[in-house]
C-alpha cells in the first residue's frame, strides 16, 4: 500500500504552504532557480511559457549544442569529425581529415529518420502530492516537455496517453511545435481525480500496446506506487519499442520526518491511518520504500527500459541531462 503524508490544513498541497498552492517549497526555504514553474490556475499559461524557455535554454546549453535525441542510430546528414576509436565502423572513416591530421578520424552523422514517440503520463491521485518545491504532478509535465524537446523535429511525431484514474485522454501523434505545446498543455490541464479514485497504470500501458503501433519510442512517466501489475504489459511494450521509465518521487515517498503524531492517507483508496512517527516506524518505512524502489528498478531493467528518476527536491533538468549523456555513452560503448 502506498501511503502519502497529509497533515491538518495542507491537504495535497506543499508542506508548510497554503492549501492548494504549489511551488513555494517547505516553510522558510528559498525557491531555487531550477524549480518547475507553477502549472495551475491562472498561472498555467505563464508557467507553460516559462517551462518551454527553461527546457530550450537549459537543456540545449547543458547538452552543449545540437544533440541526437534519445534514440540511437546513424543518419545521412554529415556531422563533426572525431578521432577513431576501436569498434568504430571503418566505413565512416573521414580520409580528408585523417590526411590533414595524420590521425585516423571518422565522420559522425546526424540521425534524420522519422521517429514516433508516445508518452504515457500517469497523473492519478498519488501524483497530486509534494513537500519540496513542486508536486509530483508538475514533474510529469516537466518530463513530457523534456521528452518532447529531445525527440521533436525532422518529421518526428509525438503523442500521449494521459490518465488521472477516472478518465483517459489520448493525444494523437503529430509533429510541429504547435502540437507539442498542445500536448504539454493537455497533460497540465488534466483534472485532478477525486480522492479515493485509483489509477491503473497497467491498463494505461496496455492501451498503448494494443493495437500495435509503428516501432518507436515509448516513455512511461509515473511514481510506480501501488501494485506491480504494470510489469507484464511494460515488458510487452518493450518488445516492440525503445522504452524509458521516468520515476517521479517526493522525499516523503522514501522517508518520514520526525514529527510525532501524523495522519497517513492513501489518496487512491481514501484509507487513512493515524500513527506516531517513532524511530522504529521511520526505519521500517524507509526500508519498505527502498525495497519498493529496488523492485521498480529491477522491473524496468528486466523490461530493457532506461530508468530516469526525477525528484521534487532535485534539479530535474540536470537529472535529465545526466540520463541522456549516460544513455548515449551506453550506445557508443564508451566507459561511463
Amino acid at each position: 500500500m502506498a501511503w502519502t503524508k497529509r497533515t491538518g490544513g495542507t491537504g495535497r498541497g506543499q508542506e508548510g504552504d497554503q492549501p492548494g498552492v504549489a511551488g513555494t517549497g517547505p516553510a522558510g526555504a528559498e525557491r531555487p532557480s531550477w524549480a518547475p514553474p507553477v502549472l495551475r490556475g491562472d498561472r498555467l499559461e505563464a508557467g507553460l511559457r516559462t517551462l518551454e524557455f527553461d527546457v530550450r535554454g537549459r537543456l540545449d546549453g547543458l547538452l552543449q549544442g545540437n544533440h541526437l535525441g534519445l534514440v540511437p542510430g546513424p543518419g545521412s546528414e554529415p556531422g563533426e569529425a572525431r578521432p577513431y576509436q576501436p569498434g568504430d565502423d571503418v566505413r565512416r572513416m573521414d580520409w580528408a581529415v585523417t590526411a590533414r591530421t595524420t590521425t585516423p578520424h571518422i565522420r559522425e552523422t546526424i540521425a534524420d529518420r522519422e521517429l514516433e514517440t508516445w508518452i504515457v503520463a500517469d497523473v492519478s491521485a498519488s501524483l497530486d502530492f509534494g513537500t519540496a518545491f513542486c508536486e509530483k504532478r508538475d514533474l510529469v509535465v516537466c518530463a513530457a516537455a523534456a521528452i518532447t524537446h529531445l525527440t521533436l523535429g525532422g518529421g518526428n511525431r509525438i503523442g500521449a496517453l494521459v490518465s488521472n484514474g477516472a478518465e483517459t485522454v489520448r493525444v494523437p501523434a503529430r509533429g510541429g511545435q504547435a502540437h507539442a505545446r498542445n500536448l504539454i498543455r493537455t497533460i497540465a490541464q488534466m483534472p485532478r481525480a477525486e480522492e479515493g479514485t485509483a489509477g491503473d497504470l497497467s491498463l494505461l500501458v496496455d492501451q498503448l500496446r494494443r493495437p500495435p503501433r509503428r516501432r518507436g519510442l515509448a516513455v512511461v512517466v509515473s511514481d510506480f506506487l501501488g501494485d506491480t501489475a504494470w510489469q507484464r504489459p511494460l515488458r510487452g511494450l518493450s518488445a516492440r519499442h525503445d522504452l524509458i521509465g521516468v520515476e517521479v518521487l517526493d522525499p516523503r515517498d522514501v522517508d518520514l520526518p520526525e514529527v510525532g503524531d501524523i495522519v497517513l492517507a492513501d489518496p487512491e483508496t481514501g484509507r487513512q491511518r493515524e500513527v506516531h512517527a517513532s524511530a522504529l516506524l521511520r526505519k521500517e518505512f524507509a526500508a519498505a520504500a527502498q525495497q519498493h524502489r529496488s523492485e521498480v528498478a529491477r522491473a524496468l531493467r528486466q523490461a530493457g527500459a532506461g530508468h530516469l528518476v526525477l525528484r521534487t527536491d532535485s534539479d530535474w533538468i540536470a537529472d535529465v541531462v545526466r540520463f541522456v549523456v549516460a544513455r548515449k555513452r551506453g550506445w557508443s560503448g564508451a566507459a561511463s
